[in-house]
């Protein structure tokens, strides 16, 4: 059964980019172990292993997504999309390959996770699909270049999902929209990072990784509330099975 909420704010690939993400100010504040080395990373040392998740087990939310983003069933040609936290790249590619008039980036620190990103679209012959390392929380593009951000269970790994809707919302063209899809139940969003875990302990690796041993999960009104961090022109949050997603558009 779908639950949604609308509100509106209370306040006013072909080649495997390298480029290093900006270290400004707001990134000199996070926690430490967001900053540390992409190799630290589960994602990293055990890529094989999540991209099995990604492309065999998780639910493909490609056509919820376009029809949240695009109600007419196709955007503006010329479209910028950018999609963080883009692992392999299953979104990226999938909507690439869908609309080739759109212009896709996919962003992600594991330099595993993004050489699989760029094989698959190599696979597909995509031209309008290239990805990039970058950290999500300080990225290093410019104020308004994209006029489509997207994210999938981006939050799971994140203490404090603001930072990231803020660079959202910073990257974002005037008008311009992001939809984010977030597991609802710690339990099921847990079962990846438990298995790499599980996978580092067996196989002696002794890197302390970045990332946590349980998934973070937001209840509904969390959810909402993070968004409001940021001075959208509207908010539309709902959810559909074990996800729910959120909609926002910048003034």
């Amino acid at each position: 059964m779908n639950q949604t909420i609308e509100t509106q704010p209370r306040f006013d690939p072909r080649a495997l980019s390298v480029v290093p993400p900006s270290m400004s100010e707001s990134s000199a504040t996070q926690p430490l172990n967001l900053l540390r080395p992409p190799h630290h990373s589960l994602f990293e040392r055990f890529a094989w292993l999540y991209v099995f998740f990604r492309e065999k087990l998780f639910r493909d939310d490609t056509k919820r997504i376009v029809t949240a983003l695009w109600p007419s069933g196709r955007p503006t040609e010329g479209t910028e999309l950018l999609e963080l936290g883009c692992g392999p790249g299953f979104y990226s590619c999938g909507i690439a390959q869908r609309f080739p008039k759109v212009s896709v980036i996919g962003v992600d620190r594991a330099a595993q996770q993004l050489r699989f990103a760029t094989q698959k679209a190599l696979n597909l012959r995509l031209v309008n699909c290239r990805f990039e390392s970058d950290n999500v929380l300080a990225l290093s593009h410019r104020e308004e270049s994209f006029d489509v951000v997207i994210s999938a269970r981006l939050f799971t790994i994140l203490p404090d999902p603001k930072t990231a809707i803020a660079e959202m919302y910073r990257v974002l063209k005037s008008g311009g929209r992001c939809l984010v899809a977030e597991p609802r139940y710690a339990f099921w969003a847990s079962i990846p990072l438990f298995t790499m875990w599980l996978a580092a302990r067996l196989t002696g690796a002794r890197h302390s990784f970045c990332e946590p041993r349980t998934a973070n999960v937001l209840d509904l009104v969390s959810f909402e509330k993070a968004f409001f961090s940021q001075p959208w022109r509207r908010v539309k949050v709902w959810r559909d099975g074990r996800y729910q997603y959120a909609l926002c558009e910048k003034s």
